[in-house]
């Protein structure tokens, strides 16, 4: 039948030393050799390779943080558009004047026109921005992607710089 050892500091109490000798020998926090991770070594072959990641050591601080508050840019392509018009017409999101379709991306969830997919339809797309290649392939397609103003001071800006070179 095995016996449990009984442990050493039930012992030794009422001494004062715990068996340790001299009462500064195993004083306070200092014998311990410091707090949390310390002693995982940093000088020669005493790193632990457990704390080493891929060229990454384990001491010091590493990369950036993101910042949480992006804003998430939805996009859709004029194929899309082009597929899912009669749809939206009939659920009245979007509109047709005379020959025009007139589709508000905005009211849609939608915030960027890209150019992917076959366009057969005449459309007036208002969205909050475009790529120049969505935008070239509606003006070959005769249809009009509407885009809001940019603030003056921005196109004076421009022409300024297009003057200088």
């Amino acid at each position: 039948m095995a016996t449990r050892k009984r442990k050493k500091n039930s012992r030794m109490r009422g001494s004062k030393t715990h068996g340790w000798g001299a009462m500064k020998k195993h004083r306070g926090s200092g014998n311990r050799g410091g707090v949390g991770m310390a002693g995982t070594g940093k000088r020669a072959d005493c790193k632990k390779p457990s704390f080493e990641k891929k060229g990454k050591g384990y001491f010091g601080k590493y990369g950036f943080k993101k910042r949480k508050n992006k804003k998430e840019i939805k996009i859709i392509s004029l194929g899309e558009i082009n597929k899912n018009i009669e749809r939206w017409i009939s659920e009245k999101l979007a509109t047709k004047e005379g020959e025009l379709f007139v589709v508000e991306l905005k009211k849609l969830g939608y915030h960027k026109v890209l150019s992917n997919g076959p366009l057969t339809r005449k459309m007036k797309i208002k969205a909050d921005c475009a790529s120049a290649n969505a935008i070239e392939k509606a003006e070959e397609h005769d249809c009009i992607i509407e885009l809001p103003k940019k603030p003056a001071k921005e196109e004076e800006e421009k022409k300024e710089k297009k003057q200088g070179e």
